[in-house]
């Protein structure tokens, strides 16, 4: 099988790092996504999307390369975020995270194309990046950031309820979007067959 990366692959991979960045920042565009306090955030969204339209492994790359542009310096987390320093802050798991959850995600369609298992494979997406995203939140307080004062493994989970609803819709609508998308242009698109060839 050909393994190499082809100009379309770079180019959709380059597209979703792209969308990445403007989901870190969502609300500087768009100021009234934000409920309660609480920035209505895409990262996770476009992480699932670019697993569930590009595949396991083109959205996987996608993710690190995002991850990697912003740890040279180019802002592109969330706040315009950008450095090595990233990495040792407590929120630097779920940008991790995004590698595993567009992988996973692309994994499951790839053997089946229906709409539940689009969505399913959307919402395991959400779940890996809330897992890996909480554990390394978790990890960062106890062992080199500064915690806050009673702060627990219960309470860093508590924190992610927040946010939780949003990230379901969002995953829902994330799969839903793929599987139309794959049903109506990407099946049908020079990307998908050049896949196939591959």
């Amino acid at each position: 099988m050909n393994r190499k990366l082809r100009t379309i692959d770079l180019t959709l991979a380059g597209m979703f790092v792209a969308l990445m960045a403007i989901g870190a920042n969502i609300t500087t565009f768009v100021p009234f996504m934000v409920v309660g306090g609480v920035p209505i955030t895409l990262q996770t969204f476009f992480a699932i999307l670019a697993g569930a339209i590009l595949g396991s492994r083109i959205g996987a790359i996608s993710m690190t390369v995002y991850a990697l542009v912003g740890l040279v310096g180019v802002p592109v987390f969330a706040r315009f975020g950008a450095g090595l320093s990233s990495i040792v802050s407590p929120t630097f798991g779920f940008i991790v995270s995004f590698i595993f959850t567009a992988y996973i995600t692309g994994k499951i369609v790839e053997k089946h194309k229906g709409i539940k298992v689009y969505i399913f494979a959307a919402l395991v997406g959400m779940v890996v990046n809330y897992v890996v995203g909480t554990n390394w939140m978790y990890a960062a307080y106890k062992f080199w950031a500064q915690a806050p004062e009673g702060f627990t493994y219960k309470l860093a989970w508590a924190w992610m309820v927040v946010p939780l609803p949003k990230d379901i819709i969002l995953a829902v609508c994330a799969g839903v979007m793929a599987h139309r998308l794959e049903k109506s242009v990407l099946s049908k698109s020079t990307f998908r067959n050049l896949k196939r060839a591959a």
